[in-house]
C-alpha cells in the first residue's frame, strides 16, 4: 500500500500540521477570551487520524466518520473545510453547523462526519447503527475513557456478533478529565476487544506502525485500535497539563527534516491568514 513511506510520512505530517497550526490560531483566542465557551483541543492528538486519513485517501475509501468531542483533528484530517470550521468557533451561521454546535459537535456531510451530540461514548452507539443499517465502511473515534461506559461495551458486542466493518479508534491520552487511567481501571482496550472476539492492536501514535497493522485488515473485520498519544491543553479551554509531554508532531518534523520546516512554516502561515480572514 505504501510504496514511499518518506512520501506517507510527509502526508501524514502536513494533515497534523494544519490540525496543530489550527489548533494553536484556537488556542491563542481562548486565552485573550475571543472564544467563551468550551473548547477541546486535539493538539497532541492529531496523528492518529492524520494517519487514518492518509490510509484511506491510499485505498480511496470514503467511511462514515463518527468523532469524539476532541473532534478538530479528526474534521480537519480528512478534509473539512477550514473555512467553515473557523466560521463555526467564531459562532457565525454559515460555519460548518450553522454556529450551532460550537466545538463539541462538529459536523461534514461532505466528509461523511457526523456530529458528537456531547453524551461521552454515544458515537459509539449511534456509529455501530448506522454501520449495521448501511453495512458502509465506518470509523468511530472515542477517548479512553469513553471506552469504559457499559453502551459502549454493548456496541464492541453486537459489531463482534454481526461483523461489522468498523474500525474503533482509541484515543489513550491517559485521561477521564483529570483522572489517570490507573486509578480507574485495571484492564487495557487491548484485552477487552479480544474479549469480544475483535481483532485488537495497542500502539504509539507513530504513523509507520499505525499503518503496518491496518493496511492489510482495514474494514475486513470488525477492529478497535487503542493509540496511546498525548494531549497538551487540558480537558476543555486553554490550561495546560503540567507534566511533560512527548510530542510526536515535533519528532515527525525533526525526522523529516527541511521539507517538513518548509511545509510546516507555509501551513502556520496559512492558518494565521485563514483566522484573520474569517
Amino acid at each position: 500500500m505504501i510504496n514511499n513511506k518518506r512520501n506517507f510520512s510527509l502526508n501524514v505530517f502536513e494533515r497534523a500540521s494544519i490540525c496543530r497550526h489550527f489548533e494553536n490560531e484556537v488556542y491563542k483566542r481562548i486565552v485573550k477570551k475571543e472564544i467563551e465557551f468550551p473548547v477541546y483541543l486535539s493538539a497532541g492528538q492529531e496523528y492518529a487520524p492524520a494517519t487514518i486519513a492518509e490510509i484511506v485517501s491510499i485505498k480511496k475509501i470514503k467511511p462514515l466518520i463518527f468523532g469524539q468531542h476532541r473532534g478538530h483533528s479528526i474534521y480537519l484530517s480528512f478534509g473539512g473545510d477550514i473555512n467553515k470550521l473557523i466560521k463555526e468557533l467564531k459562532g457565525k451561521k454559515d460555519g460548518c453547523t450553522y454556529g450551532m454546535g460550537g466545538s463539541l459537535s462538529i459536523h461534514s456531510m461532505k466528509i461523511n462526519m457526523y456530529g458528537h451530540d456531547g453524551f461521552m461514548g454515544s458515537n459509539a452507539c449511534i456509529g455501530t447503527g448506522a454501520c449495521f443499517s448501511s453495512k458502509k465502511p465506518t470509523i468511530i473515534f472515542i477517548g479512553d475513557a469513553a471506552l469504559e461506559e457499559d453502551y459502549v461495551l454493548a456496541s464492541l458486542s453486537w459489531v463482534s456478533k454481526k461483523k461489522l466493518p468498523i474500525l474503533f479508534v482509541v484515543d489513550d491520552n491517559n485521561y477521564a478529565v483529570l483522572t489517570k487511567k490507573d486509578e480507574r481501571r485495571d484492564w487495557e482496550a487491548k484485552e477487552l476487544a479480544k474479549a469480544f472476539k475483535m481483532q485488537s492492536f495497542d500502539m504509539m501514535d507513530d504513523p509507520m506502525k499505525i499503518s503496518k497493522y491496518l493496511k492489510k485488515s482495514l474494514f475486513k473485520k470488525p477492529t478497535l485500535v487503542n493509540i496511546h498519544t498525548q494531549r497538551i491543553f487540558w480537558h476543555a479551554g486553554a490550561g495546560k497539563d503540567k507534566e511533560n509531554v512527548f510530542d510526536r508532531y515535533l519528532q515527525q518534523k525533526k525526522l523529516l527534516g527541511r521539507k517538513a520546516d518548509l511545509l510546516d512554516e507555509k501551513i502556520k502561515k496559512r492558518m494565521k491568514l485563514l483566522w484573520e480572514k474569517n
